[in-house]
């Protein structure tokens, strides 16, 4: 029988930081272009998966879907935790 009370590892294959900034740089803009609020549509195609959240204009619809959704998510995580220890 499995111990449920022991932590988890998680790993994951090293996604090249600038392919991900790259790419979520060109949705953030697109997203502006359009009209959205480019945040709101991001963090929903992030916990949803859900495509559509993403337009396919300026090819951010299948740039983003290339990538893998949990290793965004590791990168803005890493990102954010980083600047918040560079701030103290």
């Amino acid at each position: 029988m499995e111990n449920f009370d022991k932590t988890m590892k998680f790993n994951f294959e090293e996604l090249p930081k600038e392919e991900a900034r790259t790419v979520l740089l060109n949705v953030y803009n697109t997203l502006e272009e359009r009209g959205y609020s480019p945040i709101n549509q991001i963090v929903g195609y992030l916990l949803s998966g859900d495509p559509a959240y993403i337009p396919r204009h300026n090819d951010a619809r299948n740039q983003i879907r290339r990538l893998d959704r949990d290793d965004i998510m590791e990168q803005l995580v890493t990102s954010y935790i980083n600047q918040e220890k560079k701030s103290e």
